[in-house]
């Protein structure tokens, strides 16, 4: 109920207003209760203390043969001055011994007199003699006012007492309180009015503030609000749509940074997965599940996957630098694993980094396995020829014959080491893409002749049938003719080189559409199955020694498919062990590298 401002502020106005007008009635009360006091005590004083006739008429009447009579006809003759009416103000005779009433203008109040500190003061301590000076009573919540004066006559001592009800005090302050009590009301009256006047002009603002506050709270940042004032409450409306425009704003570049964050962190490579601290999965992105071989929401726990890896407790009681490095092998793959601990100190979980380096493992292997292949290849020829260099050199009566048989052996091996150089040159200019392409138009059936004729001989030599098909249309190539002549007598010669005495070897083309196709069919030995991914790889022999020993250097395959690859095109192999091979070059037509 008063959780309102506008009620709270309109009970704080009515509250001060009404605590305000009751101090002012207590003030006043109090005012004048003291001023009629005041008075009072300065009646008697005057009366007693400066009418030296009073004094003395007093004396003589108590000097007289009945004094308390006598005194009441001086104390009623000068009634007047002492403010006595009878009815409010009345005077009294007492005996200074005793205290007992003797006379008075009023002789049944008179008689119910009772002992006031005024009167005890003047029992007490004055014996009438020198001036007479009265004792008052000056409390202001007594219901009377009173006065008490000791005179001494020749013989007795009596005391006048003076006592004031105080009614027409009374009476005034119950008008005081009357008038209180009205302008109480017209002020309440007022408060409840300003009050709402004021609450409304403070609360309306704060309301429509609070308004947009829930609105921006649901997102809603365009809606400003007016600046209808230049106060306070004017600053802060201000400062509010300041604040809303400044939070969309910094709203709009957090939401920016998460959608780059969780684009990178969906689209990444690398792997990352996060685990609680009781090991339960939390999130992880498409490339941690597929390096882990499994949806994340199968996975149970931290140990279930990466338990092999680092045990959980281990990784949540790290210290600086707070992550470790470990590879891990499975599924085929090699992976490396960063594994760190976040939040505070104690951990809340741990964070996963799954990076794939099979490819690169792979490349270094081939890159040794590369470095060891060619120290080997080259390592033979040049063996080779220093051995018969020697023995040429050492042996002065060598016969001519065997001189010319080991001079045929050198350059054989020089020839040898040539073309590993010469692949080697050609494959490192395709890494480079500095292969120089000199493209122009020509035949594909002049081009397939032309190779025809040149490995004829050697074919009939190793006793096989070799045929040429290259079709009734006229196929037009656009592209190096003397590299793919290269591929082709490539392909030609492993053919004729694999094929057992006896064997037939076709070479033939086609057009398939805007497609060249070549293919070279022998009836040779084939290829093993499990070799067949591993032929276009660099120095790769299925028959290693037969290949050394007919002078390949496993780099021409290699080589053949970096050029038709260089002209847009592709080259399969196809292949059953015993039953012969098919090679198969698909280029584009009018296509140039």
């Amino acid at each position: 109920m008063f959780r309102s401002l506008r009620t709270r502020l309109v009970l704080f106005m009515t509250l001060l207003i009404v605590l305000m007008m009751a101090a002012v009635g207590v003030f006043l009360a109090r005012s004048v209760s003291s001023y009629q006091l005041d008075a009072f005590a300065r009646q008697m004083s005057d009366a007693f203390s400066n009418r030296r006739d009073f004094v003395d008429d007093l004396r003589a009447a108590a000097d007289a043969e009945n004094p308390p009579a006598a005194l009441k006809e001086i104390l009623r003759a000068y009634s007047g001055l002492l403010g006595v009416d009878m009815a409010q103000r009345n005077y009294y005779i007492l005996d200074a011994r005793t205290g007992a009433f003797l006379a008075g203008s009023d002789d049944v109040k008179g008689k119910a007199l009772t002992l006031t500190p005024a009167i005890l003061t003047a029992l007490g301590g004055a014996d009438g003699a020198g001036e007479p000076k009265p004792d008052f009573s000056r409390r202001v919540g007594d219901p009377y006012m009173d006065a008490a004066v000791p005179i001494k006559g020749n013989g007795d001592t009596y005391i006048i007492y003076i006592r004031d009800t105080k009614e027409s005090l009374q009476t005034l302050i119950s008008q005081l309180f009357v008038i209180i009590l009205e302008a109480l009301a017209v002020g309440v009256a007022l408060a409840l009015l300003l009050s709402l006047v004021l609450s409304k002009a403070i609360t309306n603002p704060l309301e429509r503030l609070t308004h947009s506050a829930l609105r921006l709270a649901e997102g809603h940042f365009d809606e400003g609000l007016a600046v209808q004032s230049g106060d306070e409450i004017g600053v802060l409306t201000r400062t509010f749509n300041d604040m809303a425009q400044e939070l969309r704003r910094t709203l709009e570049e957090v939401g920016a940074e998460r959608d780059k964050l969780g684009t990178l962190f969906l689209h990444m490579t690398d792997g990352v997965a996060s685990f609680g601290r009781d090991g339960a999965p939390i999130q992880a992105n498409p490339a941690a599940e597929r390096l882990l071989g499994r949806p994340f929401e199968q996975i149970v726990s931290y140990g279930e996957v990466l338990g092999a890896v680092a045990p959980l407790t281990d990784v949540l009681a790290l210290k600086e630098p707070r992550y470790l490095q470990k590879d891990w092998e499975t599924g085929g793959r090699s992976l490396l694993v960063s594994l760190a601990p976040f939040g505070g100190t104690p951990a809340e979980g741990v964070m996963a980094v799954l990076h794939d380096v099979t490819r690169q493992r792979r490349l270094d292997d081939l890159r040794r396995e590369f470095v060891s292949n060619v120290s080997h290849e080259l390592r033979t020829p040049l063996t080779n020829i220093r051995s018969y260099a020697e023995t040429l050199h050492d042996a002065e009566d060598l016969p001519p014959e065997q001189a010319r048989s080991f001079s045929q052996v050198i350059l054989n091996e020089a020839e040898r080491m040539n073309r590993i150089v010469r692949d080697l040159l050609t494959l490192s200019r395709f890494d480079y893409g500095k292969m120089d392409w000199h493209v122009t138009t020509f035949p594909l059936a002049a081009m397939l002749g032309s190779i025809y004729e040149a490995m004829l001989l050697e074919a009939r030599r190793q006793g096989h049938t070799l045929t040429l098909y290259t079709g009734e249309t006229p196929i037009v190539l656009s592209g190096d003719r003397e590299r793919l002549e290269q591929v082709v007598a490539n392909i030609l010669s492993n053919a004729i080189k694999y094929t057992p005495s006896g064997g037939q070897i076709a070479l033939a083309a086609r057009q398939e559409g805007d497609i060249a196709v070549v293919t070279v069919t022998d009836t040779g030995i084939g290829i093993p199955e499990e070799d067949m991914p591993r032929l276009f790889e660099r120095f790769y022999r299925v028959d290693k020694a037969r290949s050394r020993r007919l002078g390949g250097t496993g780099l021409g395959l290699a080589i053949a498919r970096e050029i038709v690859e260089g002209h847009r095109g592709d080259i399969k192999i196809e292949s059953r062990l015993g039953h012969g091979t098919v090679v198969t070059v698909t280029l584009p037509l009018g296509d140039a590298p």
